[in-house]
């Protein structure tokens, strides 16, 4: 099976749709520094900068589909109007993606979005994080949708990439782990977060990013095959997440360590090698996607979210 092409990037996935908001992205700009305004108006961070939520933010982290986003942000305001921090959806990083994505890809601008850990937000400490990509024609140009240019020492619309840019991707900083040059301790949601950090967390997020890769841009806390492996879930053990794993009959929960890291060292080095410009490790790596079970999300997923909320969503459901 053949990776996604620029042609698959450039059509909507079932996340990224805007739905019966279209006409509306249409008539949004696609420069960089319009689409950050965009997305920030839209979506404010859940826990960055310690917002306080009402009621009705509560459960906005968990709007998987960018419809859901677009719906909840008219409902407070119009969408091309100011809005106050209480009218704004809560989110995260993904979700800011998610918004970026859906405006490119509307005017039929190819766009993904990229899972890793970011550098500049807590010195020392690698972020778990989700930026965007967009096709300029020639390259990908990778960009983080929810960054003020001017607070940054780097171009936040064009961001460097590689193993030493602000931002590693989850298959750069497993290798890197893998190989002994980085502290996998410092990696994770915050560092006051250990249950979320370290080797395990990295490793499970390898499997996020090529989901991402695969236009399935489903929540950070969208748990699926392999990644029922996750840290979150093994918080979890014995509770009842592991009975609802078994009631739902989800694949994937009973792969050793030992097989994960092995799964999860071929799919960190094809997803570098695919960025490299190796469309044969990007065809593996499709491949390997669609045909594992343990790899790719099916009808139904485990969702463990920050908000509280618990249980198996069926994404056939949207």
């Amino acid at each position: 099976m053949p990776a996604p092409t620029l042609f698959d990037y450039s059509d909507h996935s079932p996340y990224s749709n805007p739905g019966t908001h279209t006409g509306f992205f249409t008539e949004l700009s696609t420069d960089p520094e319009d689409l950050h305004q965009f997305v920030c108006s839209a979506v404010v961070h859940y826990r960055a900068g310690g917002p306080r939520l009402t009621e009705a933010q509560r459960a906005d982290p968990d709007r998987r589909w960018l419809t859901s986003i677009l719906d909840a942000a008219e409902m407070r305001a119009p969408l091309d109007g100011p809005r106050t921090q209480a009218q704004q959806v809560a989110g995260c990083c993904r979700d800011h993606t998610l918004l970026a994505l859906g405006v490119l890809r509307t005017h039929g601008i190819p766009a993904r979005s990229r899972i890793g850990f970011a550098t500049y937000f807590t010195p020392g400490w690698h972020a778990d994080h989700v930026v965007g990509e967009r096709w300029d024609g020639d390259r990908w140009v990778r960009f983080d949708p929810e960054l003020d240019r001017q607070d940054f020492d780097f171009d936040v619309h064009d961001m460097p990439t590689g193993p030493e840019s602000p931002f590693r991707t989850a298959a750069e900083s497993w290798l890197a782990i893998r190989a002994g040059t980085t502290d996998p301790a410092t990696y994770g949601v915050d560092p006051d977060l250990p249950g979320l950090s370290g080797r395990d967390f990295v490793r499970d997020y390898v499997l996020l990013e090529v989901a991402h890769r695969h236009r399935d841009e489903l929540l950070l806390w969208d748990l699926w095959g392999s990644r029922l492996r996750s840290p979150v879930v093994r918080e979890a053990e014995g509770g009842p997440a592991a009975s609802w794993i078994q009631e739902a009959g989800l694949p994937g929960a009973d792969v050793s360590d030992a097989e994960l890291d092995t799964v999860a060292d071929e799919l960190a080095y094809l997803l570098v090698a695919s960025d490299a410009g190796d469309e044969s490790a990007a065809d593996q790596l499709a491949e390997l996607y669609r045909e594992d079970v343990r790899l790719h999300p099916a009808e139904r997923v485990l969702t463990l979210s920050p908000t509280g909320h618990a249980g198996i969503t069926d994404l056939s459901a949207h």
